[in-house]
């Protein structure tokens, strides 16, 4: 018979499933000589399963909540409370009572325990499950202990592990609950540590939180702690908090008591002793072969280890084997402003338009930059890139070039980074450009690549099986000859470095700032604009059919959208209204460059909060006024610029300059929004083709859905489609892994030993408590804050300001009603800064972690001159 009692020295790895994560890990802190665990034992899952099954009714509860999904909220509160009330009445056992009297026989009979549980699900490599179930401390006595530890198997129960489960995917009646049972440490100072940071998924870096007492007070977020930042064995940073509170041990259980004035601010733990207690986490870590969150206690000047369980959050190191290291890699998601995790078929599309090799880590794609670092001229070049880019990017990279020795360990050879956007080619036709200043070249090459997409399509369209992947690896050329054409990014160049360079003059001549944010609103060349204004026309037809009002009120399903709208009066317009919407914009949606997410015009509902947004807050055609309003507003900024400058010295000259530039300025800034526009456009056809090919491999009960092939890569998928064969287990491999890399935060930049150099940047003068960022937008607004985490989920009044952690193409309808923007990833040159500036809103990218720091509802200040926003008040 499996005992029901392990004691920490006698647990093995093969003890999961009987102590779960916590009491294995445990187990393995137990065993590290240098480290010191409080003794204990763990009542086994197998007194758990006993208890359970001594229960008809239990097992009938148990069933029922098993049958529940998260929508039945007061369904799952009833159903959890019975059982926990059931299990807290239940008698364990003589048997499993007997085991557990005699665990405890082995210690002082005036011990005091913290009654802890270790669930089957908990603390494991991906998902640690920390703080779903209840922890009892400083229980004292035979009596007590075991009725806490029927309180902590019905902790299993609460509405939030309920919740976080389901959301896991976990099932009730297969996590089963060991109780960890461990001697109670009276300690005079406690905390946590993480030993790698789990915000930056830096594994240099090790953080410290202390406080006074029991860690009870730090883990229930009752005290600012003192939090110290250890790297190299040497003390970084250090922030004292002020600790009004502690909690000591009572005559049974712990009790609040304040600390007294002077020593709420005093450093809980030496210098000396921070060090100590970091090589204690590093040793640790080793020992479990990966970085680890660690609640540790001091008492008599020694330190205890109380648990340990890794760190889930961490973004994933590459595979560097058979490569030479160190090696260093940068987002590509933060270059192209979507920062996703994405899926393998849409990994190879991306790839397909990438003039750079990437590596595949976490679900994004990154660039080995590794030799650009270690050439002088490469270094140079990427540094100089990412500042239009990217500002955070370019700070982490001076960060890590300004270590002399880490430069010089970094592997020479070939540079990744060639030229980019700037190469001698598309520089020429910059020139070329410049001279002409003529926006007929850009329409023309415009039309050229419609011809060319319709074409294609019509020849794709004939293709079927192994022929579709062959023509698309042959039509390859012609997708990166349009989409790096010449001309066009000479077009771009042009716009850039005329912005540049009157915002620079219009300073010095004449004081103002930023003077070419006005000058380039509401331009007639945008693409991305022109969605939004065509969107709105959507909105004023749909705004004439109360019925179809109504009905995209009650968020309809996508499978009869448009069935059941033909139907309804005004649904045969409403229907037309769409279409001609989907002609030029239908293969747009959130995060476009991912070519598996679903597009407008396969998934129209998404438009939804959109359209309901623009009816009610603007007036019909208002988005149309309001365009014009832009252009006019940019010709008196043009004539009062150039009035200024016709009174100075030289002043015709002047005039004559300026006036060219802004020419350029307007005809050319808009073409930033046209190769990604056309890259999408001709993805589209591409994905078509593909897609009916998965269907026929569903039919054909190859695969469950035809949207499985998109956990396959494209060489992958063209195997497939030949053999017709297919193992049903990578697919289902991949959507796991998948969940997970949606979890996690890419860093910027890192390096292959997991260091990820600070993002830091120039902030200049800012106000006290100000949140400093990348001004690409000019002007300062002050507003409520709507924080949106998605384009369809997003519910903005007149007048908000709009806070998210980057923006696409699909987002700029929201820009007709908002009033400023703040984003987390971002450039000068991507897009919330483009369209910011000609729709006139202050704007900060680059603000991180903005989606957490502001709070939905607050009132803020967004300077878009000087790049920072201040909080002003709460909700």
């Amino acid at each position: 018979m499996k005992p029901y009692i392990i004691s920490f020295a006698d647990i093995t790895q093969e003890d999961l499933a009987a102590v779960g994560g916590k009491g294995l890990n445990l187990g393995k802190l137990a065993k590290i000589e240098e480290i010191h665990v409080p003794d204990g034992f763990c009542v086994t899952t197998d007194a758990y399963k006993r208890m359970i099954n001594s229960s008809p009714q239990l097992v009938g509860l148990l069933d029922t909540l098993a049958n529940l999904t998260s929508a039945d909220r007061n369904l799952i509160t009833t159903t959890a409370n019975d059982i926990r009330a059931v299990i807290e009445g239940i008698d364990i056992g003589k048997e499993i009572e007997g085991e557990i009297t005699k665990a405890l026989r082995g210690f002082n009979n005036e011990e005091a325990f913290a009654i802890r549980s270790s669930a089957t699900a908990e603390d494991l490599p991906h998902a640690s499950f920390a703080g779903q179930q209840d922890t009892y401390l400083n229980i004292k006595g035979t009596g007590e202990i075991l009725r806490h530890i029927g309180k902590c198997w019905a902790s299993l129960f609460t509405d939030r592990a309920i919740a976080y489960r389901m959301q896991h995917g976990f099932d009730h009646r297969n996590v089963h609950l060991s109780v960890v049972v461990q001697k109670m440490v009276a300690s005079e100072a406690a905390g946590t540590m993480f030993t790698a940071d789990p915000m930056t998924s830096d594994r240099a870096s090790l953080t410290i939180d202390a406080s006074f007492g029991l860690g009870e007070a730090l883990v229930s977020g009752l005290v600012n702690p003192d939090s110290y930042k250890v790297k190299a064995e040497n003390i970084t940073e250090k922030s004292i908090g002020v600790k009004e509170l502690e909690i000591k041990t009572a005559e049974q259980g712990i009790l609040e008591t304040r600390v007294d004035g002077e020593r709420q601010k005093q450093q809980v733990l030496t210098d000396d002793q921070v060090k100590v207690l970091a090589e204690m986490g590093k040793t640790i870590e080793n020992e479990f072969g990966t970085p680890q969150d660690i609640e540790w206690c001091q008492s008599d000047g020694r330190f205890y280890i109380v648990q340990s369980r890794a760190i889930t959050t961490l973004f994933p190191l590459p595979d560097v084997t058979n490569t030479r290291t160190p090696r260093v890699y940068m987002s590509i998601g933060h270059i192209q402003m979507m920062t996703d995790a994405i899926k393998p078929l849409g990994m190879s599309f991306f790839e397909m338009i990438s003039d750079v090799r990437m590596d595949r880590i976490g679900g994004r794609l990154f660039s080995d930059i590794t030799h650009d670092l270690s050439s002088k001229v490469g270094r140079a070049r990427l540094v100089m890139a990412t500042g239009k880019q990217d500002l955070l990017i370019q700070g982490a990279l001076k960060n890590l070039t300004n270590d002399k020795v880490f430069l010089a360990s970094l592997p020479k050879g070939k540079r990744n980074i060639q030229g980019g956007v700037f190469n001698v080619g598309s520089i020429a036709k910059a020139i070329q450009v410049m001279r002409k200043n003529d926006p007929v070249i850009i329409n023309h090459l415009t039309r050229s690549f419609e011809t060319d997409i319709e074409q294609m399509e019509q020849q794709l369209s004939k293709c079927s099986g192994d022929r579709i992947f062959d023509f698309i690896e042959k039509d390859k050329k012609n997708l990166l000859a349009m989409a790096y054409h010449p001309t066009m990014l000479g077009a771009i160049i042009a716009a850039i470095l005329t912005h540049d360079s009157l915002n620079k003059k219009i300073a010095k001549w004449l004081g103002d700032k930023n003077a070419a944010d006005t000058l380039a609103k509401s331009l007639d060349h945008n693409v991305t604009t022109e969605m939004g204004q065509e969107l709105c026309d959507v909105a004023d037809t749909i705004r004439q059919q109360p019925a179809v009002l109504e009905y995209l009120a009650q968020r309809p399903e996508d499978k009869t959208f448009f069935e059941t709208m033909q139907t309804l009066p005004g649904g045969k317009e409403s229907y037309a209204a769409f279409q001609s919407f989907f002609v030029k914009f239908g293969m747009r949606c959130p995060g476009e460059i991912d070519i598996t997410k679903a597009r407008f015009e396969e998934k129209p509902t998404q438009l939804i909060p959109l359209l309901l947004n623009n009816i009610h807050l603007l007036e019909p055609g208002e988005h149309r006024s309001r365009f014009q309003s832009g252009k006019e507003e940019a010709q008196d900024k043009e004539e009062d610029i150039l009035r200024r400058i016709a009174s100075l010295r030289g002043g015709r000259r002047k005039v004559k300059k300026i006036k060219k530039n802004i020419r350029l300025l307007r005809n050319f800034s808009g073409c930033r929004e046209d190769p990604k526009y056309y890259i999408v456009r001709r993805f589209q056809v591409y994905k078509k083709a593909m897609m009916k090919e998965a269907q026929r491999l569903v039919d054909q009960g190859t695969i469950k859905a035809a949207e499985d092939v998109f956990y396959l890569y494209m060489d992958e998928l063209r195997e497939v489609v030949r053999t017709n064969t297919l193992d049903a287990a990578v697919i289902e491999k991949r959507k796991e892994a998948f969940v997970r890399f949606e979890k996690l935060t890419p860093p910027r930049v890192f390096t292959s030993d997991g260091y990820v150099p600070p993002v830091t940047m120039t902030t200049g003068n800012l106000p006290d408590e100000a949140i400093p960022g990348i001004p690409v937008s000019s002007g300062v607004v002050e507003g409520r804050a709507r924080v949106v985490l998605s384009v369809d989920e997003a519910d903005v009044e007149e007048g908000d300001i709009l806070v998210t952690q980057f923006t696409d193409p699909s987002w700029t309808p929201l820009f007709v009603t908002i009033k400023g923007l703040v984003t987390e990833v971002g450039g000068f040159t991507t897009h919330g800064a483009v369209v910011t500036r000609e729709y006139g809103l202050p704007g900060v990218v680059g603000v991180q972690n903005a989606t957490k720091r502001i709070k939905d509802g607050q009132r803020i200040r967004v300077n878009g001159t000087e790049g920072y926003v201040e909080i002003l008040e709460d909700r």
